[in-house]
């Protein structure tokens, strides 16, 4: 009966390699953004937008929307983590392009949706065969599934207030530098992000008020930011600091 046993086992072991080796040498299934690339290179300077030109010659951006809407739920799925990433990043801000070219001209993004409905709450974004908002989009979908507090230098809501837009896609292989440098990006602008060593005051942007929760789940909110100011912070004890948060600029980040 064992040597039957242990027969079954090997007889199974050798079936199974060919498939075993098939699956460790799959490589990372991605999503072609390149057509997101080229409206970033072509529309977005140092964070700006020509929404205007953009309105004028919109169809490669509502031709990468519906590509992104084609993606079914199961494909998504089997997607690693980064990839998935990158590609909600990508889907969050190229809808938020389209909310704006749709409504232009436009003052800022607050001023769509109207009395009763905010920007953020239509049902504006097309994912797995169903209409959801940008708030469904940011906050039931990517801060709930992907711990990743970086996503809010990554996200832009169309105002001078936010991160800047990035003149390129996100991807998957490149998620965890492309996040780094628009952390770094973002605390490098000292008119939302600073800090005042006689005060022992850091003036932070309020999004980092909004979002405390999702930076502090490991540490304090200053000790996680201590690795991004564009200075030198390691020698700093942040214990005791007072955080003043900044006007957020609601204007159109339009170049």
């Amino acid at each position: 009966m064992y040597k039957v046993s242990c027969f079954m086992y090997y007889l199974m072991f050798v079936l199974l390699l060919p498939f075993m080796f098939a699956y460790a040498d799959r490589p990372e299934i991605d999503f072609d953004h390149g057509m997101f690339d080229s409206v970033l290179n072509k529309y977005v300077s140092n964070g700006l937008v020509d929404y205007k030109a953009l309105k004028s010659d919109r169809k490669e951006l509502d031709e990468y929307l519906n590509k992104l809407a084609g993606l079914g739920a199961n494909d998504f799925k089997k997607m690693t983590e980064t990839h998935q990433l990158a590609y909600l990043i990508n889907l969050y801000n190229a809808e938020t392009l389209r909310l704006i070219i749709d409504n232009y001209p436009v003052r800022g993004i607050r001023s769509i949706g109207g009395f009763f409905k905010s920007p953020w709450s239509l049902p504006v974004v097309s994912l797995f065969g169903k209409k959801i908002s940008l708030d469904d989009l940011e906050h039931e979908i990517i801060r709930v599934n992907y711990d990743e507090p970086r996503i809010h230098a990554a996200l832009v809501c169309a105002a001078i207030g936010c991160p800047e837009l990035r003149n390129e896609a996100y991807r998957g292989g490149d998620l965890d530098s492309q996040l780094e440098s628009q952390m770094r990006g973002f605390m490098g602008d000292l008119n939302k992000n600073s800090l005042d060593m006689s005060k022992r005051t850091a003036n932070l942007s309020p999004i980092y008020k909004w979002y405390s929760e999702d930076f502090e789940k490991k540490t304090t909110l200053l000790d996680y930011l201590r690795n991004y100011w564009p200075f030198d912070v390691s020698e700093v004890n942040f214990k005791g600091w007072r955080i003043r948060y900044t006007k957020y600029d609601w204007s159109l980040n339009e170049k």
